[in-house]
């Protein structure tokens, strides 16, 4: 399945939430996987994102619907990458 990595940054209800119910956040991380996709792994980050997210999912039309559904509900801004794996993409430029 693709993999893809969605960076995302929490507005300021976003982190009143996680702040008041920190468990929030896995909550989230189960709807996403309700949603088709599999996350691979999560990391907090400091700096300009709050989090990084490495998921699976069947398509970009997949993944697209889940970073519509999060960001409709004004917690956080998501931005989202397919991710190419190294060794397939030395095999496509041979």
């Amino acid at each position: 399945m693709p993999i893809y990595v969605m960076l995302s940054t929490l507005t300021d209800e976003g982190r009143k939430t996680i702040k008041e119910k920190p468990d929030r956040i896995k909550e989230v991380n189960a709807e996403v996987e309700n949603m088709g996709a599999k996350i691979i792994c999560q990391y907090a980050l400091l700096g300009s994102y709050d989090f990084i997210t490495v998921l699976e999912a069947s398509d970009n039309e997949a993944v697209s619907k889940i970073a519509v559904e999060l960001g409709s509900r004004g917690t956080l801004h998501t931005a989202t990458f397919a991710a190419i794996p190294v060794d397939g993409l030395i095999s496509k430029l041979k």
